[in-house]
């Protein structure tokens, strides 16, 4: 298991306060106007909730292709990122989907191949297969720092708190035996079960099993589940917020 720290980016110009919005469009179904009655309480926000790209349709999301269930040739990965402190910075339905967006649409970017993710207030998981590219596994702390740039600029300045340190570091485990694998991915399926959010993982709308359970064979979905995670060694030392 590797241990990395944030990698800065500069592929984009500075950010206004609604950059992760816009390249992060937002709310997957579950997620319900109810959702965003905080809107009214920030004007920052209530800015953002005005503009055109917010809230953008959930057909929009880019959702990965259906998963494969087999480790790739060019590397398969077990990654954790977690905030500074463990602060719970996501918290809430509108921060958890410009963050859990924001997941989907780096890998997308990257070429990483996700199979399975779940996202909190103060870290993430993710299983993903990395891109056949010449530089394949390399691009994992761009693609990481990206993500943590942006979203980090658009707390900051939705907090006015300009100089605040968001993310702390990232990890990552490379996958080499199929056992493994498949109990990592019913791990991040399953997470938000784990942290004593949802009783059944495809209630949480901020991970992959509904979408797992919707994309997948019923055959595959019982064999991933059926994996025994409980000596599973992960870097999740991490209370939750219970809003979500």
């Amino acid at each position: 298991m590797r241990r990395h720290s944030k990698a800065a980016t500069a592929l984009f110009p500075e950010p206004d306060i609604c950059l992760a919005i816009r390249y992060f469009p937002v709310l997957p179904k579950a997620a319900s106007p109810e959702s965003l009655r905080g809107c009214r309480r920030s004007p920052n926000l209530r800015a953002c909730c005005e503009m055109s790209e917010f809230p953008r349709p959930a057909h929009k999301t880019p959702w990965p292709h259906a998963p494969l269930h087999q480790l790739s040739q060019n590397g398969t990965y077990f990654v954790t990122a977690g905030t500074y402190l463990k602060h719970h910075h996501f918290c809430g339905a509108q921060r958890l989907a410009v963050l859990h967006r924001g997941v989907l649409t780096v890998a997308e970017k990257f070429g990483w191949q996700l199979e399975a993710w779940a996202v909190f207030s103060n870290h993430y998981h993710f299983v993903a297969h990395s891109p056949s590219a010449e530089d394949g596994a390399r691009s994992l702390p761009r693609m990481l720092g990206l993500l943590h740039e942006k979203t980090a600029k658009w707390l900051n300045k939705l907090d006015d708190m300009p100089e605040r340190k968001v993310w702390h570091n990232f990890w990552d485990t490379r996958l080499t035996y199929e056992k493994s694998y498949l109990a990592r991915l019913n791990y991040t399926h399953q997470n938000a079960v784990k942290h004593r959010l949802v009783p059944v993982a495809n209630q949480y709308p901020w991970c992959s099993a509904a979408w797992f359970e919707r994309t997948a064979a019923p055959a595959q979905v019982k064999t991933v589940y059926s994996f025994n995670t409980d000596r599973l060694r992960a870097a999740d030392d991490y209370d939750v917020a219970a809003e979500w």
